[in-house]
C-alpha cells in the first residue's frame, strides 16, 4: 500500500486573531515529523520531532516559537530539509522588507505547499496537490505602510490557485476581515477554510496517485 502524507493544521490564525491560535502545520510521514510555524496554541504534539521550520525568522512570535522549539531539543529555521523519501524545500515569497519563504513539501504521495502569508501568489506553487494558503483579507489587499509588503486577499488567492492547477486549496492564515466572511456565511469561490487540527491526507482516499 502506497505510505500516506499527512498534515494536520495546528492552528489557523492571523496574529492576534480572537478566534482561533497562530498558523501553524504539523507534517507526518512514516517515522518523520516536522513542524511549521504556529505558536503558543498551535505547538506540535508531544513525540519527536525532526525539525521546526518558520516562514519568517523575524516575525512577532519568533521569540515564542524559539523557547517552544527549545523545550523540544530545537532551533526554529527557515531552511530546505532532506529526510530522504521526505524533501522540503524553502522557497522565497514577496511579502515584507526582509526575507520570507513558503515550503514546497514532497514525497512520493503527492507534493504540498505551506505558504501562509504573501503578498504575491508564488509561482512555485503550481500543480500542487495540497496548498495551505494566506487568507489575512476577503476581496482587497493589505498594504503595509511604506509599501513594503503586504497581504494577499482570498480573492486573488483562489483565482490563482485555480489557475495554476492548483489541486485542493486550504486557507490556513485566516484574518479579521476573513473572520466576517465566514459570520455572514461567504465561502471562497475555490478553496476552503482550514479547520484546526484536521489533518489532510495525500493522496485523498479514493484518489489514483497524488492528485486529491
Amino acid at each position: 500500500m502506497t505510505r500516506r502524507l499527512r498534515l494536520t493544521l495546528l492552528g489557523v490564525g492571523a496574529m492576534a486573531s480572537p478566534r482561533f491560535a497562530p498558523a501553524g502545520l504539523l507534517v507526518a510521514y512514516g517515522r518523520r515529523r516536522v513542524a511549521f510555524d504556529g505558536g503558543p496554541g498551535a505547538e506540535p504534539p508531544e513525540g519527536r520531532l525532526d525539525a521546526w521550520l518558520v516562514t519568517d525568522e523575524h516575525a512577532e512570535l519568533r521569540s515564542a516559537l524559539r523557547r517552544l522549539a527549545a523545550e523540544r531539543g530545537l532551533v526554529p529555521r527557515m531552511t530546505d530539509l532532506d529526510l530522504g523519501e521526505l524533501r522540503i524545500h524553502a522557497l522565497p515569497v514577496a511579502h515584507t522588507s526582509h526575507p520570507t519563504c513558503g515550503y514546497r513539501i514532497e514525497s512520493e504521495p503527492g507534493e504540498a505547499v505551506w505558504a501562509p502569508e504573501f503578498r504575491t501568489f508564488p509561482a512555485w506553487a503550481a500543480e500542487a496537490d495540497l496548498m495551505f494558503a494566506e487568507a489575512s483579507s476577503w476581496d482587497r489587499p493589505v498594504r503595509f505602510r511604506g509599501g513594503v509588503g503586504g497581504h494577499a486577499p482570498v480573492r486573488d488567492v483562489g483565482a490563482e490557485a485555480a489557475g495554476k492547477r492548483v489541486g485542493r486549496l486550504v486557507y490556513a492564515h485566516i484574518g479579521r476581515p476573513c473572520l466576517r466572511a465566514m459570520d455572514a456565511g461567504l465561502a471562497p469561490e475555490f478553496g476552503e477554510w482550514g479547520r484546526e487540527g484536521r489533518t489532510y491526507v495525500l493522496p485523498a482516499p479514493g484518489a489514483e496517485g497524488g492528485r486529491s
